[in-house]
C-alpha cells in the first residue's frame, strides 16, 4: 500500500494575509474588494424590497386614490434612498484603503 505524501515546494509557504511583511506593494488586504459598504448593499436591499412590497399591497387592495399613492409614494420614495444610501456610502467608505 502507497503511503500519500505532500510534495515538497522547497520552501514553506507563507500566507500574506496575516504577514504585512509578505505583501506585495500594491496588495491591501484590509479594503472591501469592491469599494462599496457592505452595510450599504444590507440596507440597499432590505429598503428596496420593504418599499416594493409596500407599494405592491397599496397597489392591490386600494382603490384609485390609493393606486395614485402608491406610485407618487414610489416616485418620491425612491430618489429619497437613493440619495440617501450614496450619502451613507459616501461616509462609510474606507478612504485609507480604497478599492482598487
Amino acid at each position: 500500500m502507497a503511503v500519500i505524501t505532500q510534495p515538497s515546494v522547497g520552501h514553506e509557504p507563507h500566507n500574506p494575509v496575516r504577514d504585512d511583511r509578505k505583501l506585495a506593494p500594491t496588495e491591501d488586504l484590509d479594503r472591501q474588494p469592491d469599494g462599496v459598504p457592505h452595510s450599504v448593499v444590507g440596507l440597499t436591499a432590505g429598503f428596496s424590497i420593504i418599499l416594493a412590497m409596500l407599494v405592491a399591497i397599496m397597489f392591490v387592495t386600494g382603490g384609485g386614490v390609493v393606486k395614485g399613492m402608491a406610485v407618487a409614494l414610489a416616485l418620491i420614495a425612491i430618489p429619497v434612498m437613493v440619495g440617501m444610501l450614496r450619502k451613507k456610502a459616501q461616509n462609510d467608505r474606507d478612504s485609507v484603503h480604497p478599492s482598487r
